[in-house]
């Protein structure tokens, strides 16, 4: 009897394990997670895969509780909440797929796989282990995801320990030979550590020395300075006229984050300002589920929370170059990046506003993400984050 109750007790301090390490925010530890589909195969019960796929998501994400709690000023449990009600999608399709039938059971993994990489499930498809594929595949582009995603389903065969064995070479011969992604030539993305206050304090003086920190990134050879997420408050005609008069007597291009507001809610976005200007550049396409994106609200005819832009904007045009935005919860999911890629963009642009993650490693799993979706496709990468 002890016996029963020791494997299913092992594998799931197990998969508490790989997430934990698989996300630790270390790019070359994102293989880890390929455990995960090794364990929820061994398992002989649902009720021990879904068990297993739990201890997995929960140990992955386990910084959201203390981040929403900091978000919201407020005590632990909304973000236990949030945490245990965002793990349900990837527990129930990991449950639901699993089955005692080693035939069948690599197309089940498969089509968990696909099924928690696009909406609806992916929309809360963090900790995806497809997303070590630019680690073990660097520059292999859709060759590399492909090889990823099969041998993800074959590490749930019969087969799987050799299949381990020839992904762990992989992975080992790209550990040695690991180089981050380059920087775009021309571009320069600025870190911020301003806090809370960035985004709420949009006054003048907080402009004024926005336009400081990018006149000492733009220089001759970083001509595009990237600012993080929120940057510049709320657009206005207002903020536009500072900014462009600001920018009237040099060369330099500025990406930065901002909201724009209207009567029924606002947009996340980036806008570009240079000398002639500003526009809006690209609205986030999946802003964060729950405290941002609130689609329940039109239900019952009430306003407010970010728009969900979608499919709209997967690349955006920019110095005669195309780029592949990605606003803060985009990183941690699937689908945003590889519709980009879809459409072969020259480079990566990466921003957030990470105030509220202190104490977590929400901020370095997002750029661990994104450095491997990056390597993947063999796409130079611009980040700009506040902390």
């Amino acid at each position: 009897m002890r016996r029963d109750y020791l494997r299913p007790m092992l594998l799931i301090f197990a998969s508490i394990a790989i997430g934990v390490v698989g996300w630790s925010g270390h790019v070359l530890l994102l293989p880890v997670a390929m455990g995960f589909p090794v364990l929820w195969s061994m398992a002989r019960t649902r009720s021990v895969a879904a068990l297993v796929s739990a201890g997995y998501f929960l140990a992955a994400s386990r910084g959201l509780p203390q981040g929403v709690a900091a978000f919201y000023s407020s005590d632990i449990w909304p973000g236990l909440l949030l945490w245990l009600c965002a793990s349900l999608s990837f527990v129930a399709v990991h449950t639901v797929l699993w089955t005692k039938n080693a035939g069948t059971r690599p197309f089940r993994y498969f089509l968990a796989v696909v099924v928690m990489a696009i909406p609806p499930f992916g929309i809360t498809g963090w900790a995806h282990p497809v997303t070590a594929a630019g680690v073990l595949f660097p520059g292999w582009g859709w060759w590399g995801l492909g090889l990823m995603t099969t041998g993800l389903a074959g590490l749930v065969t019969r087969i799987w320990p050799a299949v381990a064995i020839a992904l762990t070479g992989f992975w080992l011969w790209s550990a040695a030979t690991w180089t981050d992604p380059k920087i775009p030539d021309g571009w320069r993305g600025v870190d911020l550590e301003l806090g809370v206050s960035l985004g709420r304090e949009a006054g003048l003086q907080r402009q004024r020395d926005m336009i400081a920190t990018v006149r000492g990134a733009a220089t001759d050879s970083a001509r595009f300075v990237a600012l993080p997420e929120s940057a510049l408050g709320f657009w206005t005609p207002t903020v536009e006229r500072v900014w462009t008069g600001a920018l009237r007597d040099g060369a330099a291009t500025v990406i930065a984050g901002a909201a724009l507001l209207d009567a029924g809610g606002y947009d996340n976005v980036l806008v570009v300002i240079d000398r002639k200007g500003g526009r809006i550049l690209y609205r986030e396409r999946m802003p964060v589920p729950g405290s941002m994106w609130q689609p329940w609200r039109s239900w019952f005819g009430e306003s407010g929370g970010t728009r969900a832009d979608f499919f709209t904007n997967p690349v955006v045009s920019i110095g005669g170059r195309r780029a592949a935005p990605l606003i803060c919860y985009e990183q941690l999911i699937v689908w945003p990046v590889l519709q980009s890629m879809l459409h072969d963009p020259d480079f990566v642009v990466a921003v957030g506003n990470g105030w509220w993650t202190r104490g977590t490693s929400i901020v370095a799993i997002q750029r661990a993400a994104t450095t491997a979706w990056a390597k993947l496709f063999a796409k130079p990468l611009v980040i700009a984050f506040n902390t």
